[in-house]
């Protein structure tokens, strides 16, 4: 099975400016995932999907493969991440560089290892999936069928749909949130659905000691923290 790497960096971020190259424990952001990604053993590829060609400066330095500068419409505060995938997968396949599915990488997640990648590709081989992604846990006190939605009218409904909520803790099924360090998607699920999810979503629970998603300066300092304690 060939799987693609994608890291994708583009330039313009407001939260912290050039965050994907951000200085972190004497190396840039985005060195973290390389690192992570190019001593991958399931990768068959690593690229950078950039619209920065300081952000590509800084990724090939680091040994990721740049074969394409995104486009600037594809490199905006609100562009979704699936076209910025469709993009990728197009433009190789045009170089007939044809992949199985796509490992999405985001630099704003120093923490992910290696090892984490390999066993997250191969839940993706052996359950074939179409999706696996990273997840943490909800705790039961945060429990989507214990959770409760307004409606227009000020009611309120149980957010699963049910009448009732379930009485106890110990009937509650397992639920998780997105973690966001990994994504796999199958090739045929992104192009011939324009879906980052197909009918079969496989979880790849993760140790909330190896989670971190920088989006602000606190961000920052928490993941400074937590990779001197490492």
């Amino acid at each position: 099975m060939k799987i693609l790497g994608l890291i994708p960096a583009r330039g313009g971020s407001k939260g912290i400016k050039n965050k994907n190259i951000a200085p972190l424990c004497g190396k840039p952001l985005i060195a973290y995932t390389a690192e992570a990604a190019l001593s991958s053993t399931r990768l068959s590829r690593v690229i950078l999907s950039t619209d920065s060609e300081e952000i590509a400066a800084v990724g090939r330095a680091v040994g990721l493969d740049v074969p394409f500068l995104r486009p600037s419409d594809l490199a905006g505060d609100d562009t979704p991440t699936l076209p910025v995938l469709q993009h990728a997968l197009r433009e190789l396949e045009g170089r007939g560089d044809i992949y199985d599915a796509v490992c999405l990488l985001q630099p704003t997640s120093p923490l992910r290892s290696r090892g984490m990648i390999d066993e997250a590709c191969d839940l993706f081989a052996s359950a074939r999936a179409d999706t696996v992604l990273s997840v943490l846990p909800i705790p039961h006190h945060h429990h989507p069928a214990w959770a409760l939605v307004q409606k227009e009218d000020g009611t309120l409904n149980w957010a699963c749909g049910q009448q009732d909520p379930i009485p106890r803790r110990q009937l509650l099924p397992p639920a998780f949130h997105r973690e966001g360090s990994i994504y796999i998607i199958k090739t045929e699920v992104l192009m011939n659905t324009s879906s980052l999810y197909g009918r079969k979503i496989v979880p790849y629970i993760v140790d909330s000691s190896t989670s971190v998603n920088i989006d602000n300066p606190e961000d920052l300092a928490v993941a400074k923290k937590m990779l001197e304690e490492k």
